[in-house]
């Protein structure tokens, strides 16, 4: 890197370079410039003939290296062989292109990095994966791996997987995606990592049986995560799910076929949940009747299970009082509505967090939610043609504890942004978005209002509502089952092949780039605010 040449500026220009040199300035002494310049490329010489890090201890010097970025971490290993040694022992997560080739190159890779605890192994669709040797030759040099995240791993059997399980025992946190080993390679992990308590398995294509069961095995006493993603046979983790006794989080998520079954052998053998989250699968009332008996449970998702009405959610909010944040989308089916909320705001007294996409909710249900709910803090309401301003205005009144708001798509007009102005006296931030009704004026109103409020206002035209999983921060994949069409639809499809390609190209624009004010709305809340809200408890 080149050096621009030096000029002497002003004595006043010293001290803020050379602080010491402020007393000196200030005394009655006369220092010429010329002798400040001397004194300066003296001490310029100290610094440059001598490497103070070399007085840091390793550990001190790593600590360092821990607040840096991986970019510059590799930058800081080329300065010298101690910072290339400190760098290498201090590394603990490792993040990998897992392709073929990357065989050869283990060796070394874990020579230098043999501290690595967190691994992540990636490969993408168009390349070759990594293959059981290459597996098993990183559990032999990493043993003491804790956490393994593979994703796109097509190579890998159930061999490869059997002999990582064997050689890394301490592992505590396994997450697989779009990968082709099946039930073997799970319980073989589950018998022998025993100090499992965090699985996460999406997309897993081995699983061709219904009836090959997974678990529970050895890990079922330490595990307290299950996370199923987008599996054909996820019912084959039923004895996993209601054999692990220290289960606290459970997500399904678009997993086909019935689950009513698993859910009702959990509420009766499995009943310390704390978290649940059922996002397109089919569960009905019985369902939600059978983990009713998880009075633990401080947080609910149901999303998009048309099966779902208000009884099922009454006889939830009756026995778990405990909740904390509920999301629901129902999905425009009008079956969870005014009847579930009203218990939800007698028995639920500790809500803070409560998202309603899909709804039509009304006055009759959320003037009791805003009177009972003091802790309410952060309140969605997506996609509803009965929220208008009686009801934003009673929001206003009465939940005193709310911080954050976020409207879609519900008609409200600046009578109802005028009434925050004069309540909520907490409130942070408002998000207005395809609310015809609300004009800028009034956003402009609100926050010369209150001034230190964040109002955010988006009056587009209106779209289709889609409370999908992404809205709630729960999808993390492209991927999506196809939708159910009718044969009548199809021909009109195939009909119109002039326009296929640019409603083809429309959908998959439409949902890798749509920015959804729900999902980042949420992701913020339940990222930034989980701790202060644990706390609040």
């Amino acid at each position: 890197m080149g050096q621009s040449t030096s000029s002497l500026g002003s004595p006043s220009e010293f001290p803020q370079f050379y602080p010491n040199y402020r007393f000196k300035l200030s005394s009655s002494a006369v220092i010429t410039p010329f002798e400040l310049m001397e004194e300066a490329e003296s001490s310029e010489n100290v610094a440059v003939g001598r490497d103070y890090t070399a007085d840091l201890p390793d550990d001190c010097l790593a600590s360092i290296f821990h607040f840096l970025g991986s970019g510059d971490r590799k930058s800081c290993s080329l300065v010298c062989s101690r910072w290339l040694s400190v760098d290498a022992q201090s590394r603990h997560r490792l993040s990998l292109n897992a392709r073929a080739d990357l065989l050869s190159s283990i060796p070394s890779i874990f020579a230098r990095f043999d501290s690595v605890t967190k691994l992540a192994l990636r490969c993408d669709r168009k390349s070759t994966s990594i293959d059981d040797d290459a597996l098993v030759l990183i559990s032999i040099r990493c043993r003491s791996l804790a956490s393994v995240k593979l994703r796109g791993c097509r190579e890998l059997t159930d061999l490869g997987m059997v002999a990582f399980a064997q050689n890394c025992k301490g592992l505590k946190k396994l997450s697989c995606g779009s990968c082709m080993f099946g039930a073997k390679a799970m319980n073989a992990v589950l018998d022998h990592c025993t100090n499992l308590e965090e699985l996460s398995v999406k997309r897993l294509r081995g699983l061709h049986d219904s009836t090959e069961p997974i678990g529970p095995g050895a890990a079922a006493s330490s595990l307290r995560s299950i996370c199923l993603k987008e599996l054909v046979h996820g019912q084959n983790f039923g004895p996993l799910i209601v054999g692990s006794k220290k289960l606290k989080t459970l997500k399904l998520i678009r997993c086909l076929g019935e689950w009513d079954k698993v859910l009702d052998m959990l509420g009766k053998f499995n009943t310390g949940l704390t978290e649940i989250h059922l996002e397109r699968v089919q569960v009905s009332d019985v369902g939600l009747c059978a983990i009713s008996n998880c009075s633990n449970l401080e947080i609910l998702h149901i999303v998009k299970t048309p099966e779902c009405s208000n009884s099922g959610l009454v006889c939830v909010a009756e026995h778990c009082k405990l909740l904390r944040k509920l999301h629901i989308d129902a999905w425009r089916t009008n079956r969870i509505g005014d009847e579930g909320l009203i218990v939800v705001a007698k028995q639920c007294p500790n809500l803070q967090e409560l998202v309603l996409i899909g709804m039509n909710p009304t006055l009759t249900s959320l003037a009791p939610i805003a009177s009972n709910c003091q802790k309410l803090e952060r309140l969605a309401l997506c996609g509803s043609g009965t929220i208008g301003d009686a009801e934003i205005t009673c929001i206003a009144e009465k939940c005193t504890a709310l911080k954050k708001l976020c409207i879609k798509c519900c008609p409200i007009s600046d009578v109802g942004i005028e009434a925050l102005g004069f309540g909520c006296p907490n409130l942070v931030k408002v998000k207005v978005k395809k609310c015809k009704g609300v004009s800028t004026e009034a956003a402009d109103w609100l926050r010369e209002r209150k001034g230190s409020l964040i109002v955010i206002l988006d009056a587009c035209e209106i779209e289709p509502l889609d409370g999908s999983g992404s809205e709630l921060g729960v999808q993390e994949s492209g991927m999506e089952f196809p939708p159910i069409v009718s044969q009548g639809t199809m021909v009109a499809n195939v009909a119109s092949s002039s326009n296929s390609r640019m409603t083809m190209f429309r959908t998959r624009f439409g949902f890798f780039a749509g920015k959804n004010l729900v999902a980042c709305t949420l992701r913020r809340w339940s990222n930034g605010e989980d701790d202060s809200s644990n706390s609040n408890l």
